[in-house]
């Protein structure tokens, strides 16, 4: 059974193909022309996939050696995400839909991610914890059984990954943000200002980074003049620093409250060096086993999505030709 998997959810246009044992593609096209702008913009992204989605398509299929005859299903990222960039990933799966006759499958970018660990650990099983931290999410999942999945907590305010965007900029260092300012806080000193920690209610799962920008914002200004180099960096290092702690802290606190001791991780954020070697130091001092994706994997791909298709078309599960999109869609509804 071969699936095409097709993720246009925001910014990156993706392509991949899945044959129920292997990924034999994962095509990624990335758009730079935001970057101009420190952001992305909702028009320009839509009109890119447009652009992009049928030399994408082209290069998986190239990639995996096959023809699109060879395709039986097509999953597709339907939610959450950009109205229009979710509608030009969704057009083109019901269009290939009713000219090849095939199943076509609405999967939410958000169980996605969870799949995505599925991709590299074959013999994954429930129940495990998986921390979403990315661009537009932070969320601590409770993965109870396959297509059964607890929010046990969540982003008040900005995501992390939102949250290195805008001081990357704050701090003239590029979009996006994350890779730039990791980059900037390995030379720095993560102890040399200490920024806050939203814990928030005592036991809460919950997230907020919108003080911690704010914070950042304040120091910046309350210096003389632009910030040197160095001031950068120590900024940066500080700046991470206080992110990676609370989303350290909150996952081993969802592991203590649950009693799983399996944690993986998803999302763009999950790439950072400093987040994985602290999560990972203190999971091997409590005893819990963590893993996560390789980086291609934690970025937005339809690598996973056509994962997650080929799950939903084994349990006989289709999608009507009325799927729309769902800007925002939540983890309760999977498939559309």
């Amino acid at each position: 059974m071969i699936i095409l998997g097709l993720e246009t959810s925001c910014d990156d246009c993706g392509a991949a193909v899945y044959d129920g044992n292997a990924l034999r593609s994962n095509v990624i096209s990335t758009q730079l022309v935001h970057r101009e702008f420190g952001g992305v913009v909702p028009e320009l992204a839509s009109r890119a996939h447009m652009r992009l989605i049928i030399p994408v398509v082209q290069q998986a299929l190239s990639s995996a050696e096959i023809c699109l005859d060879d395709v039986d299903a097509v999953a597709v990222t339907y939610g959450p995400g950009l109205a229009g960039s979710l509608l030009v990933g969704l057009s083109f799966a019901k269009g290939l839909s009713l000219s090849l006759q095939i199943p076509f499958i609405g999967i939410n970018h958000l169980e996605g991610h969870i799949w995505a660990n599925a991709l590299e650990e074959d013999d994954l099983s429930p129940p495990f914890l998986v921390l979403i931290v990315s661009g537009g999410h932070t969320q601590i999942i409770h993965v109870e059984s396959w297509g059964v999945y607890g929010v046990l907590g969540r982003t008040r305010d900005d995501a992390a990954g939102e949250a290195f965007d805008k001081v990357g900029k704050l701090l003239g260092l590029g979009y996006p943000g994350g890779p730039v300012v990791e980059k900037a806080a390995a030379n720095g000193d993560p102890e040399r200002i200490r920024f806050p920690r939203a814990y928030l209610d005592s036991g809460s799962l919950d997230f907020s980074f919108s003080g911690l920008k704010t914070a950042v914002l304040n120091y910046v200004r309350s210096l003389d003049g632009d910030p040197t180099e160095n001031q950068r960096e120590n900024i940066a290092a500080g700046f991470q620093e206080a992110v990676v702690d609370v989303l350290v802290d909150k996952v081993l606190m969802a592991a203590d409250q649950t009693g799983v001791e399996r944690i993986r991780l998803a999302g763009g954020v999950a790439v950072n060096g400093r987040l994985r070697e602290r999560l990972h130091n203190r999971c091997e001092e409590k005893g819990l086993h963590v893993r996560w994706p390789a980086p291609d994997l934690c970025t937005d791909n339809a690598g996973m999505i056509a994962r997650a298709g080929f799950y939903y078309l084994n349990l006989d599960v289709r999608s009507d030709l009325s799927l729309s999109p769902v800007p925002g869609l939540n983890l309760a509804n999977r498939t559309g």
